[in-house]
């Protein structure tokens, strides 16, 4: 038993093992190959879902962090940070697409494969032992006729002697007749006769069976385990196989998921602190200039005038007191107004605004006008060719056309005459503040004039300033849009600005407008702006009304 079979088989059929012994051993072991070879598909398979499960998962945290059009998210896109994360966004989605990727290879290339072979291998397991079983049946009924043989072989020996013991016997007796003696003699030729055809049929079962043997340990079950070593090792490659290309399958993806993670860190590393905070300057600066030094008041000059008049300028002081606390920073203007040109915005982010939207009707100009060329080609060429179309079918396209460039232009139009009316505009706003604050430092703080002016020139200032006190006069005061709570103590020195103490309740009638800003009232008569990050607002979301900015 040396002639290429498996080692470990051959060891024990040369020490007398039991054959059906090692068919029962090889059966259950590729049954075992078998289900671990089922196992391991399994494996895979999970595991390819796993990926499918976590792209998807990546592919949606990616997509519900993108930015949305037309929101205020897109804004943000202007800071280098937006633009990073945005980055990061992308490249987190291809980096899904890669495990999307080894989920396909795994699923076609194992699963698939493994599958189609553990079906070609049962097949091909049944069939050798099948093989297997039917070598060893035929063995052993070659087998029992060999015993079948050679026990009536003895049996008939046995007779036979004992039909010549009985011969001898009777010719030994003188008593026997000579007919007896004859028939005993004849009976054990008879018996001698069935014993030797008995023998020559052990024999030739004898033979047959030591050439079935010889033929069976010598040929066939080294054939039969041959092909069952050769199938063990054929699955045991494919095992071998299957696990290279699963780490080849990871392996081949990680070049790209290394750009994805490359891409992150060019996105990170393209985040500039300071062009961002730049940016935040040049997004929210007003315009504005700043007030200038308050001058010295005199109260050390004597005054001479009526008690009834100074009673009355005390009340018109005290009144322009009111109307300058709602001048600072900006002006108000009516509620509603001023939100088509923008300008409840100061004059900087006025003019931002203006600018992006006249480059807005440009754009709808332009498309407007390479259909209309495009409808005018088209015209030309139903003109020349009659049989490709009616001409006249697009007029009405190109009135209409006609009739919405009329309206772009015209509005663009508009806004281009607005960027340069910012400037001055806001400047007579910030100058009649100043007026106003000058005109009013010429009273001392019981509302009596200083003997340095005129008494025409207060005569004029009177009138101005009544006019103007009773354009602000008339409007009616702010609803409460909520309340706030005082962070830190704040100084309000400059005008229109309110003092509070940390910890202090005030109402807000009016909210940030981006300046950095919000207007509070203490009382009927004692409101003005505080610096938003110095307070904690509260509030209340069915409040409207919010105050509008010129």
């Amino acid at each position: 038993l040396d002639y290429g079979i498996l080692h470990w088989l051959t060891f024990s059929l040369m020490f007398f093992c039991p054959l059906q012994d090692q068919f029962d051993n090889l059966e259950k072991h590729t049954q075992w190959g078998i289900e671990f070879l089922e196992r391991y598909t399994k494996f895979v398979k999970e595991r390819s879902e796993i990926e499918l499960s976590y792209a998807k998962q990546i592919r949606n945290l990616s997509k519900k962090y993108q930015l949305k059009k037309n929101s205020k998210e897109g804004e943000e896109f202007k800071y280098t940070t937006s633009r990073a994360f945005l980055m990061t966004l992308n490249e987190l989605n291809d980096y899904a697409g890669q495990h999307e990727v080894i989920a396909e290879n795994l699923s076609t290339q194992i699963i698939a494969e493994l599958s189609r072979y553990t079906q070609e291998l049962k097949a091909e397991r049944k069939s050798h032992f099948h093989d297997g079983r039917r070598a060893q049946q035929h063995i052993e009924n070659s087998w029992k006729q060999l015993e079948s043989s050679k026990r009536r072989f003895e049996r008939d020996c046995k007779e036979a002697d004992r039909a010549q013991h009985y011969f001898d016997k009777m010719d030994a007796d003188i008593n026997v007749t000579k007919a007896d003696v004859e028939k005993a003699k004849q009976q054990a030729q008879l018996r001698h006769q069935i014993a030797e055809d008995s023998k020559n049929e052990y024999l030739t079962y004898l033979q047959k069976f030591n050439k079935d043997q010889h033929e069976h340990y010598y040929t066939l079950i080294p054939h039969i385990f041959q092909r069952i070593q050769e199938m063990e090792e054929r699955r045991v490659g494919r095992v071998r196989e299957s696990m290279r290309v699963y780490t080849e399958v990871e392996r081949k993806v990680l070049p790209i998921v290394s750009k994805c993670l490359d891409g992150m860190t060019k996105a990170a590393e393209s985040i500039e602190p300071k062009m961002d905070s730049k940016q935040v300057v040049e997004s929210y600066k007003s315009g504005f200039e700043p007030p200038g030094d308050v001058e010295f008041e005199d109260y050390s000059v004597s005054m001479k005038r009526a008690v009834s008049e100074s009673s009355f300028l005390n009340a018109r002081g005290e009144s322009r007191r009111r109307s300058r606390s709602k001048l600072w920073p900006l002006l108000k203007r009516n509620k509603g107004t001023g939100q088509e040109d923008y300008s409840h915005l100061p004059p900087e982010q006025r003019r931002k605004k203006l600018q992006a939207k006249l480059n807005d009707i440009n754009k709808d100009i332009q498309k407007e006008m390479d259909q209309r060329d495009a409808l005018t080609k088209m015209k030309d060429v139903y003109i020349k060719n009659p049989h490709l179309g009616d001409p006249d079918s697009i007029d009405p396209r190109l009135e209409e056309i006609t009739q919405s460039l009329e309206k772009l232009q015209l509005e663009a139009h508009k806004f281009e005459v607005r960027p340069s009316q910012v400037q001055s505009s806001d400047t007579f706003k910030i100058n009649l503040v100043c007026f106003t604050y000058c005109m009013s430092s010429a009273h001392s703080p019981d509302g009596s004039y200083t003997e340095d002016p005129s008494t025409e020139t207060t005569m004029q200032f009177k009138s101005r300033s009544t006019e103007f006190d009773e354009e602000f006069d008339e409007e009616e005061p702010l609803p409460t849009i909520g309340t706030c709570k005082a962070l830190y103590p704040f100084e309000g020195q400059n005008e229109g600005t309110i003092s509070m103490a940390e910890g202090e309740m005030l109402y807000v009638i009016e909210e940030d407008k981006g300046d950095g800003w919000t207007r509070v009232r203490r009382n009927e008569d004692e409101e003005g702006y505080v610096p938003t990050s110095y307070i904690k607002l509260f509030l209340d979301t069915n409040a409207k009304g919010a105050m509008t900015y010129i």
